[in-house]
């Protein structure tokens, strides 16, 4: 259960787990959160549509936060939410479910196998455990991108995006692992561990050739803008996604690069060995006029709390690059006969 904001990075990520063999993609969450929810659900629809992928539940979630108005970010990935890409309007159909539905009955359905993974923010899965409670127990495996641990925010200095948006549900979510009865406690993978794990343009000339092309050249000294001009469909809206996302960090002073957050968060919901983890009791501030959305790990207890949650503390970064090449490039290649006008 993939339940997303897309989002360039939650692209790549949709299409890490389309080229994953071991994955088994039952639905699509939506939610408001890079761009808001029809336009993420726009984006999945096009994404698939452009892959052929299999028919695939994609079902509009929460288009507002819990308890705020929405607020997204355009400028960090573009008006439609992929950069520069210009995906074909898709001619698949929204699920007649809501999100928070597709949660809880697949949940049920499943019970035991689901893995679920969110890279946006928490407000479809927080609707979903307030219809069923002992969602917890259900799953198999939780992975969430969002929080930041012992590291700076990057929407507030203490707050990363996905929690910003809906730290009450955010809340909520930690809240209902708590207790001790899901298999096991979520895995997190906050700023702390995803900020190391950065493409930069020669890693998009290693996913062209991966796909048997000619490298794919994006350089910082390309004027604002430049687009792909790939044959391979896929590698071209990548292309041009990514480079949007580079030219955004720079433009804050970051380099040219581009944090793929999501794609990680999507590998170690596979695989959980891809990360060390470390066991915390994590809470996310509601109130502070200075730190609302910030999430706050006891690492030792002084809560008296259980823990509730496995927050993510380490990994190869260039390894796992290098994996997520091979594998998004190697999918890629099927489409080098076809282009879309």
């Amino acid at each position: 259960m993939l339940d997303v904001d897309t989002g360039i990075d939650d692209s790549l990520a949709l299409l890490y787990l389309l080229a994953s063999p071991e994955a088994d993609i039952r639905a699509i969450a939506c939610t408001g959160g890079n761009v808001a929810a029809r336009q993420v659900a726009t984006n999945n629809l096009a994404w698939l549509e452009l892959c052929g992928a299999p028919e695939i539940e994609v079902a509009l979630g929460a288009e507002a936060p819990l308890a705020a108005p929405l607020q997204t970010s355009e400028e960090t990935h573009g008006p439609h939410g992929v950069g520069y890409a210009e995906l074909p309007k898709p001619t698949r159909s929204l699920s007649s479910r809501s999100a928070a539905d597709v949660w809880v009955d697949l949940a049920r359905q499943h019970a035991g196998q689901l893995v679920g993974v969110v890279t946006g923010p928490l407000t479809n899965l927080a609707l979903a455990l307030e219809q069923e409670p002992d969602l917890p127990s259900m799953l198999k495996r939780l992975v969430v991108m969002g929080g930041a641990f012992n590291h700076p925010g990057n929407t507030t200095p203490v707050a990363e995006w996905n929690i910003s948006v809906d730290p009450e549900a955010a809340k909520l979510v930690f809240d209902a692992f708590e207790d001790g009865t899901s298999a096991e406690p979520p895995i997190i993978c906050g700023l702390n561990l995803t900020e190391r794990v950065i493409m930069r343009p020669g890693h998009v000339a290693e996913l062209a050739k991966a796909a048997g092309l000619p490298p794919e050249r994006i350089a910082a000294d390309d004027p604002l803008g430049e687009r792909s001009r790939c044959p391979n469909p896929v590698i071209r809206h990548l292309s041009d996604a990514l480079r949007f996302y580079m030219e955004f960090h720079r433009a804050y002073e970051q380099g040219f690069i581009a944090h793929i957050h999501d794609p990680f968060a999507a590998a170690v919901a596979l695989n959980p060995q891809w990360v060390r983890t470390r066991a915390a009791t994590v809470d996310v501030e509601l109130t502070g006029t200075l730190t609302r959305g910030a999430t706050v790990a006891d690492w030792v207890g002084m809560w008296g709390r259980g823990p509730n949650a496995d927050i993510a503390v380490a990994t190869d970064p260039e390894a796992f690059i290098q994996h997520l090449i091979e594998r998004v490039g190697g999918y890629a290649a099927a489409f080098n006969e076809h282009d879309e006008a």
